[in-house]
This record gives C-alpha cells, sequence and structure tokens, in this order.
C-alpha cells in the first residue's frame, strides 16, 4: 500500500478513536487531539521514529513526550493503532482504575513522565537527550509535542536556551500552532513566523510546515533528523477539531467531549473508516550504553576538632559515594560554589551539568534523567527550589528517583537577609507524597544521609546550612532514614527537646546551662523529618513532662508539625519555637535570638514552662 494512503487511513482510524473514547468518558480534550493528528501519525508510522514496541523500555529507543498533556486521547489512539491497546481498552478513557488517566502518566507504559501541567515537558525532553548524547552516548532522539498556549510559559524557554547552550541536535520539538487555547485566541494565533523568531533567537533550527499536509509532515522530520550542533523545532500550522468541520477551529469547544448525538454526526462526515489497519514503527538500532559496576563505599572522615558546614559535606559526599552509585548525575542552577556541588563537577566533570538560573527547568531535566535510569541529585538555595514545586509535584506523578538538596537553609545563614533564606522548604517537600524529609546537623550525619537518599527509591530533600557546625558523630554511625539520634538522655528529664539543622547547637548548649541549675533535658537529633522516628518521640513524650521542638524554618509545615502530627495522641503538651517574624540582614546569632530559637530563647521557654 502507498505510504500517503496508508498515513492518511491511520489518521481517519486514530481521529475515531479520539472522538469515540471521549464520547465514552464524556470528558477529555477531543478538539485539541484532532488538531496533532497528523503531525503525530507522520512521525510514529512515517519511519521517522524508532521503537521496540514489546519493550518500551529499550535503551535505544526514541522518546516521545506529549508535553501538550490533554492530548492525551490522540497519545492512547497512537498506541491502539499501533496494535498495543484494544478497542476496549481504549473506551476506558479516564475510568477509574484504568491506565489511561485524562492527562498522560506512567501507569501507561508508554508513557515516559507525567504531564499535562504546561510547559514542563520540553525540560523533561532535554534531561532525555542529555542523558542520551552524554551519558549513554546513544543515537536515540526524543520528540516533544507542545501546544501554542503552553509557549507562554517561561520555563519552556529556560528549556531552549540549555538545549540550545548543549548542542541538543537530537531534541525535536513540534508546536501544534491550532490558534485556539481554553477560552480563545492564543497570544499569536496562527502566526508562525512569531513562532519562528522567538524559538530561533534562541539558537534552535525551524521549520514552519502545514501540520496536515503529509508530504510537508514527512519533510521536516526527515530534514530534522540531519540537523547538526542544534535542536529542531518543527511549527505547525493547524486546526482545532480537524477532520469534523463543525468542531474546525471553533472557539468554546475546548476540553468538551462530544454526545452521542454529535458523535454520530461526527462520524458521518468523516465518512467510513478502516478499523482494521494497523501502524508499523521501525525497531531501534539493539544498542546498549556501557555499564560500570558499583563499587565499595569507604566511610567519610573529619577530624573532630574542625567545623565543617553540611553544605561542604554535601558536595564531599556525592565525590565519596559515586563509585558506588555510578548511575549518579548532578545537576546545580549556577550556584555549586555555594551548594559545594562543585566538589563533585571538579571530580567527574562529564557526569555534572550546569543549569544556570534556571530551577524549573533543571528540575525537569532531572526528571528526564530520572526516567532513563539515572539518579540525579539536584541543588540550589533551599529558597529557591519554591520557584519549582510544580515541577517537583508533577516529577512524584511520573514516580521519579530525584535527590534534591537546599542549602542556605533559614535565618542562620545571616547577612544576606529573607530573599535567600529557606524557610518554606520543609513545608514544601514534606507535602510532596512519598517523600523523604533530611536535615542533617554536622558533617558525618550529611555524609552518611547523603549515601542513603542515592540508595533510596524515590523524592529525597537533604536540607543544609551555610556555616560550618561543629562534628557530633563518629564515621561509625549510620544515620537511617526515619531514624533519629539522642544527644542527651537521663532518668530525670522534665523536658524533651526536639530540633535538627543548626538549631541543635542552641539546644545543646541549653543542654549545658541548665543542667548547671539541676534542670535536665532530653535532646533529640530529628534529621529524619520525613519519615520521623516515631518510637523514639512516643518514648520522650512518656519521659518528659514537656516536649518542644526548635527549627530555623517557618512553623507551617515544618519539624514542629511534623513532631506533633506523630505525638496527637498523646498527653505531653507540644511546644514550638520556630521562625515566626520577619527575617531580616545580621549576624546569624542575632538572627536566632532575634526569631527566638536560639540557646536564650531555649532556656527562657523551658524555665517559664517549669
Amino acid at each position: 500500500m502507498d505510504i500517503q494512503r496508508k498515513l492518511k487511513r491511520l489518521s481517519d482510524l486514530i481521529r475515531y478513536f479520539i472522538l469515540v473514547s471521549t464520547t465514552a468518558a464524556g470528558s477529555g480534550h477531543p478538539t485539541s487531539s484532532l488538531s496533532a493528528t497528523d503531525l503525530m501519525v507522520g512521525l510514529m508510522f512515517g519511519g521517522t521514529f524508532r521503537f521496540d514496541t514489546d519493550h518500551p523500555e529499550h535503551p535505544n529507543n526514541d522518546r516521545l513526550i506529549f508535553s501538550k498533556g490533554h492530548a492525551s486521547p490522540l497519545f492512547y489512539a497512537l498506541w491502539a493503532a499501533a496494535g498495543k491497546l484494544t478497542e476496549t481498552e481504549l473506551i476506558s478513557l479516564r475510568q477509574f482504575g484504568s491506565p489511561l488517566e485524562g492527562h498522560p502518566t506512567p501507569a501507561f507504559r508508554y508513557v515516559e513522565a507525567a504531564t499535562g501541567s504546561l510547559g514542563q515537558g520540553l525540560s523533561v525532553g532535554v534531561g532525555i537527550a542529555l542523558n542520551a548524547k552524554y551519558i549513554d552516548k546513544l543515537p536515540y532522539r526524543t520528540f516533544v509535542l507542545l501546544g501554542d498556549s503552553e509557549m507562554s510559559e517561561g520555563s519552556q524557554w529556560e528549556s531552549m536556551q540549555i538545549a540550545a547552550h548543549y548542542q541538543l541536535d537530537n531534541l525535536i520539538g513540534i508546536i501544534d500552532v491550532n490558534r485556539l487555547g481554553q477560552r480563545g485566541q492564543t497570544m499569536y494565533g496562527h502566526d508562525l513566523t512569531a513562532y519562528e523568531k522567538r524559538v530561533s533567537a534562541f539558537g534552535w533550527e525551524t521549520f514552519r510546515i502545514d501540520g496536515h499536509s503529509m508530504p510537508d509532515i514527512l519533510y521536516a522530520y526527515q530534514r530534522a533528523l540531519n540537523v547538526r550542533g542544534k535542536p529542531v523545532m518543527i511549527i505547525a500550522k493547524t486546526l482545532k477539531g480537524k477532520g469534523v468541520s463543525f468542531l474546525e477551529d471553533r472557539n468554546g469547544w475546548h476540553g468538551k467531549a462530544l454526545k452521542k448525538e454529535e458523535l454520530d454526526q461526527a462520524l458521518e462526515i468523516m465518512g467510513e473508516v478502516d478499523r482494521s489497519v494497523r501502524g508499523d514503527i521501525p525497531n531501534p538500532e539493539d544498542r546498549n550504553p556501557e555499564r560500570v559496576s558499583p563499587q565499595d563505599i569507604k566511610d567519610p572522615f573529619y577530624e573532630a576538632d574542625q567545623p565543617v558546614s553540611t553544605r561542604k559535606a554535601y558536595g564531599n559526599a556525592l565525590k565519596r559515594i559515586f563509585t558506588g552509585f555510578p548511575d549518579m548525575v548532578v545537576l546545580d542552577a549556577e550556584v555549586s560554589n555555594s551548594t559545594d556541588s562543585e566538589i563533585f563537577k571538579e571530580a567527574f566533570p562529564k557526569r555534572f551539568f550546569e543549569m544556570y538560573l534556571a530551577e524549573q527547568n533543571m528540575i525537569g531535566a532531572a526528571l528526564g534523567f530520572s526516567s532513563r535510569g539515572k539518579i540525579p541529585f539536584v541543588s540550589t538555595f533551599g529558597a529557591f527550589m519554591t520557584r519549582a514545586l510544580d515541577q517537583i509535584r508533577m516529577s512524584r506523578y511520573s514516580d521519579a528517583n530525584i535527590k534534591f538538596c537546599g542549602s542556605h537553609a533559614g535565618v542562620s545563614i545571616g547577612e544576606d537577609g529573607p530573599s535567600q533564606m529557606g524557610l518554606e522548604d520543609l513545608s514544601m517537600f514534606r507535602a510532596i507524597l512519598d517523600s523523604v524529609v533530611l536535615y542533617p546537623s554536622d558533617a558525618v550525619s550529611t555524609e552518611k544521609l547523603v549515601q542513603n537518599a542515592a540508595g533510596h527509591q524515590g523524592i529525597v530533600y537533604i536540607r543544609t546550612s551555610r556555616n560550618a557546625t561543629p562534628i557530633l558523630y563518629s564515621p561509625a554511625e549510620d544515620f537511617p532514614i526515619g531514624g533519629s539520634k539522642v544527644l542527651k538522655k537521663s532518668e530525670n528529664d522534665q523536658v524533651a527537646v526536639v530540633t535538627a539543622g543548626i538549631t541543635l547547637y542552641e539546644a545543646l548548649d541549653a543542654y549545658e546551662e541548665l543542667r548547671k541549675d539541676g534542670i535536665f533535658i532530653r535532646v533529640i537529633d530529628l534529621y529524619s523529618v520525613k519519615p520521623p522516628d516515631r518510637l523514639t518521640l512516643k518514648e520522650a513524650a512518656e519521659a518528659a513532662k514537656i516536649l518542644i521542638t526548635v527549627e530555623d524554618h517557618f512553623a507551617e509545615g515544618g519539624l514542629g508539625e511534623a513532631v506533633k502530627s506523630v505525638l496527637s495522641d498523646q498527653s505531653v503538651p507540644v511546644y514550638s519555637l520556630s521562625v515566626h517574624k520577619v527575617p531580616r540582614s545580621g549576624k546569624p546569632n542575632e538572627l536566632l535570638d532575634f526569631e527566638e530559637i536560639s540557646k536564650k530563647a531555649i532556656i527562657e521557654k523551658i524555665r517559664s514552662l517549669l
């Protein structure tokens, strides 16, 4: 059969699948799916896309990301046309328990990453393309379908500048310029030149095409594969609702499924559809990346009398554990000399990626690396992690294995002032489902927790501090996730103080001061804020009359609330000392006093309660 005729029949079939499945679901985005149908049929079944359909995990498969996640009915219909979904399975779209969710998630085995929060798919594609070019050194390509509305998102342009910087000629974006957004015309409508000027200004090769002309589509992909030294963007003029005359280029149909009578009318307009035709996808090269076997990791070593910042220990740990976790990559947002990830960069420059001041793209790219089996460590100031909360929460829905490190936490950073102080970060990461949140106090615990984070499958946040702190622990000690350390304890404890990080040292100083007056307090290093050490906390609540939490973080969502959630069924009163005033510039000790989380504040609180 002539390839053009077959692709036309496949496009008709996929449009049929889109309409029938969304009507059965009673919801979805059929018109947004119809506009990109010809583009995706040409890609998947026109000879460009290479994929072992029986083995989606094959390391050299091309990768397809629907950044335009609301076009999921098209995505599923493509795989039905490839013979990987039955019509019955397709009709389960959006039903509870179906892997065919309203926006793509890895519940469906052909999805690379969860999408649907617009403006993120290209960043994920950047990470996958970086992995192919610089880590695995494999020839697979990454294709990203983009919507014209999402081109207003700043994260898109973060992605585009970094893709050009790293010369990702294995990354191909396709903008479906269908003119209409959710509530009307997009910013540039059908002005393809406006998109081309902006994209090309960021260093991409661009091709403008008619997104419904199969010869144009196939030729554009052929040309894209021959570009060297820069990424490619295909900018396609399309019609929303293409293939159904009463839907084509009509406002007001976004996110609306056809009713039964409207579906019947649409199918009559489309005419006869060959429901037996199936598309062929050529297999990729059978190539695999080189694998390095893990080696034993030595324990960290620090001089007991030499204070070291936990951020410095983070960098040391990355370098130390790499041989044991050879799938690691490290990304930083142009602050590696502050987060100290530059220690890893100097030792293993080919595994380090400078992502510049673009935190949203950095985390999206980390998700791309994670999807290809790497262990990305991502670092920046804890305060700046908040910019990328959307990317962080979406990475959870992709089952990501990402390790985040936020440095410069709390008011204890001092003179830089509130713009640089991470004070919401514990709350933010605690809210991520199944996340682990770690807050080490000294260099040894930091190193051990970084190592344990690398071995943990899932999202881990590590909070590090700016200033050097004394060594508290022996290198022989372990710090399991979900644990804690009881540093001071007696049979006469009247108060238990639960803390972590910088304020642990304030609590230890308070202990020494109070002990002189015969007041004994239990001091607990709750380095694992999530999950917390429930057993140790409950034991402390039973032994002491009062429990106090101390943290260099806002009260909402922080360590104190983590402790209160554990002890909600206990009778012991729990008091929290936390940052509760608008911070300002000053010396660290001045700010700890100002926020009433210092040794002085702890002592005063305990004396007032007793």
